[in-house]
């Protein structure tokens, strides 16, 4: 009985290395496959969810893939992450063993695109930028006294030094992250003295407008991967991000656009 155990215990550990194995190198041919149809200068990370993952590879069926490609170049706002859920994903095993992967169906696709905020600083030419989302409201029944409750998408609050008058000065704002199609404004609506209503800084009424205006700016095109169309944009951390989702899509590895 001592040795069926064993035996049994060492029959499972050699699946499991197996399965692991045939899925880290499905993984890479995939990963490959997006870096080569994408043109990106290095292999995104790519995570084949699910266990089994032989049986999802005899089905040529995968319950969720997750795309993830760092330092991707922009037209606008220098480099950004690229992020994708692909989720029912059809992929024959013999195509991913030969690396002929072409075209990939998938059910259900979401997207998106992070834009760190020392990117977004050199987009407005405020190298010093800084990125947060705005604190809740507290009249909105979610935070409390505290005001900790949950922040509205679309608010930002940006920080960064900037000329007021003769003088550079560190000023925060208050901004709207407005979709408009695949274009994205940041639009600063008023200046920001914190939860407590105050701040190091003051702004002289004939200089308002100006600074302001060093905060807004349109990033005229911003795609998502795998051409999916934006349809949310909102602060998150320090990042801005901006998503979308479709289903019932193909993915031409050959026509993929960078973000």
């Amino acid at each position: 009985m001592r040795k069926l155990i064993i035996g049994l215990v060492s029959l499972l550990a050699l699946a499991l290395v197996v399965d692991f194995g045939v899925a880290a190198y499905s993984e890479y041919r995939v990963s490959r496959a997006i870096r080569e149809g994408g043109d990106l200068t290095s292999d995104p990370q790519v995570t084949i969810h699910g266990f089994p993952f032989l049986t999802q590879a005899a089905e040529g069926k995968y319950q969720n893939v997750e795309v993830r490609a760092q330092d991707v170049p922009s037209d606008f706002v220098g480099s950004t992450t690229i992020e994708a859920n692909l989720r029912g994903v059809s992929i024959p095993l013999s195509d991913l063993a030969d690396g002929s992967v072409q075209t990939v169906p998938v059910d259900k696709l979401d997207g998106r695109v992070r834009i760190e905020a020392t990117d977004l600083g050199r987009f407005l030419g405020i190298v010093d930028l800084q990125v947060s989302a705005p604190p809740a409201d507290k009249s909105d029944g979610t935070g409390g006294s505290g005001g900790s409750g949950k922040t509205t998408n679309g608010g930002v609050v940006l920080t960064g030094t900037v000329p007021v008058g003769p003088v550079e000065t560190e000023v925060s704002v208050q901004a709207d992250l407005i979709l408009d199609g695949d274009r994205v404004s940041v639009v600063a609506t008023d200046f920001y003295f914190g939860p407590e209503g105050s701040a190091d800084f003051t702004i002289p009424d004939f200089a308002k407008s100006a600074v302001l205006g060093q905060f807004t700016k349109t990033i005229e095109r911003q795609t998502l991967p795998f051409g999916v169309l934006p349809t949310d944009v909102y602060a998150e951390g320090s990042q801005i991000v901006i998503e979308g989702s479709a289903e019932n899509v193909t993915i031409d590895l050959d026509q993929i656009e960078k973000s």
